[in-house]
């Protein structure tokens, strides 16, 4: 018989390009909460050998594979960004396999709740999985400089990606919880800390609803 729990508390971690994401999700990881990484996930479903990795060389040519086999992400990058139809082909294809694996990985979690940590968890619709949504917020300035120092791109640039993701305001209404990430990371640890003891109790209430339900 499966040991998995049913359904563990989820919590939806997302944020814009450049919000602190990532710095959240480590922090949350250092508490002993497992993380499900959609960003991982999406490499995961692309390995040399995948059905999917064929389907999109198949599609895109062969230029867009390294010469060991993998993806060349850069290379696809630069074509779907640039034409709309082009993505909307390679999400159609991606997304379900990359929801498919993380309700997998959801189901596995052992720690008291779990985190879905995704830049597009409410643009994909991956929210449903969850049962709330933390939001990392900065403003659109910080999302511009943070990610130029940090990946030595263009303004222009980090605007085109930030134009595939929800606007600031929409995130902010589709979110439970909002952390404004624009101070140290001291900070923002602290902020982290306070709500992972908000989320424990919530996860316990949780498991006690659940096993009150399954009681005949």
């Amino acid at each position: 018989m499966d040991s998995v729990r049913k359904k563990p508390f989820v919590l939806g971690l997302t944020g814009g390009i450049g919000s602190g994401k990532s710095a959240a999700t480590a922090l949350f990881s250092a508490l002993g909460v497992e993380v499900v990484d959609a960003d991982l996930v999406s490499r995961q479903v692309v390995t040399p050998g995948s059905t999917a990795l064929e389907r999109i060389a198949e599609h895109f040519g062969g230029q867009i594979l390294q010469a060991d086999g993998s993806l060349n992400r850069a290379a696809l990058r630069s074509i779907v960004f640039g034409n709309s139809d082009e993505r909307q082909w390679l999400e159609a294809l991606l997304h379900p396999l990359i929801r498919e694996e993380i309700e997998r990985q959801l189901r596995h979690c052992q720690s008291a709740y779990c985190i879905l940590s995704s830049p597009l968890l409410l643009e994909t619709g991956q929210n449903v999985l969850v049962d709330a949504v933390l939001l990392i917020d900065v403003s659109e300035n910080v999302q511009i400089a943070r990610t130029r120092q940090r990946d030595s791109v263009t303004a222009s640039e980090v605007e085109a990606i930030m134009a595939t993701q929800w606007p600031r305001e929409k995130r902010q209404r589709h979110a439970d919880h909002i952390v404004l990430n624009e101070g140290s990371l001291d900070e923002l640890s602290d902020r982290i800390s306070a709500l992972h003891q908000d989320f424990l109790q919530q996860a316990a209430q949780c498991q006690q609803l659940s096993e009150e339900q399954d009681k005949p």
